[in-house]
């Protein structure tokens, strides 16, 4: 007998989308259970009728990865209507979701899955998985920049957590997070009195992106593997 799966966690196995975008679906009004318009504590199972836009969810897919190249000016949001959306970029015939976001003036990787699960310890704070970037700014960064940033930059009324940041150039910095506020690393440094011409994240966790081997609005399937996770 299978038992019950909260909704959220049930889309996310069945590869629809992560846990917190299948929660957004059901506020939107978008998953219906068995005819009615679903509910944030419905727990349900492959016996029930559970639609999604209109689309009927079949069950758990087979769980794929892929690395995305994104480029400047790919908006993550998945949007039909917007053609800057990633959803018009994303591999054909499988429904797959961004990990987490890119901004769309930023670029790098971006990893894209159908595991919500996988989803969920990537991108939940209490996991702490690094991301790094590499950041060009507007003008000569000063001797104080790579200790202010690292100790904690307060921002939208909450002070960051402490990460490395180290010079690469008189101009531009590598930093790692260990969390993903919005616009976290462009609202740092605006702090510090410098404006981001171009941020550029190279490693997920243990995963790094060659450039030379996986070109701009390019991906390629990962293992699990590949990501080193502890």
């Amino acid at each position: 007998m299978t038992h019950p799966t909260r909704l959220a966690k049930y889309l996310g196995h069945a590869g629809i989308c992560s846990r917190r975008q299948a929660s957004r679906l059901i506020d939107a009004g978008q998953v219906m259970v068995n005819g009615r318009p679903a509910n944030h504590i419905d727990h349900v199972t492959p016996a029930d009728l559970i639609t999604v836009a209109g689309q009927q969810v079949t069950g758990p897919a087979k769980k794929v990865l892929y690395a995305y190249h994104k480029p400047v000016g790919i908006d993550c949001k998945l949007k039909m209507d917007d053609p800057s959306s990633l959803i018009h970029h994303l591999p054909h015939g499988e429904r797959v979701y961004p990990i987490g976001r890119l901004d769309k003036d930023s670029r790098g990787l971006l990893l894209l899955t159908n595991d919500g699960e996988l989803c969920q310890r990537l991108i939940h704070p209490d996991h702490h998985v690094e991301k790094e970037y590499w950041v060009e700014v507007d003008r000569p960064l000063d001797d104080n920049f790579c200790h202010t940033m690292s100790s904690g930059i307060p921002i939208d009324g909450q002070l960051t957590l402490p990460c490395e940041v180290c010079l690469l150039t008189p101009t531009r910095f590598k930093i790692v997070l260990k969390q993903g506020l919005n616009r976290q690393i462009r609202k740092m440094a605006k702090h510090c009195g410098y404006r981001v011409i171009d941020l550029f994240r190279v490693r997920i966790a243990g995963f790094e992106l060659d450039s030379t081997l996986l070109s701009e609005n390019q991906f390629h399937p990962l293992s699990l593997d590949a990501l080193k996770l502890d």
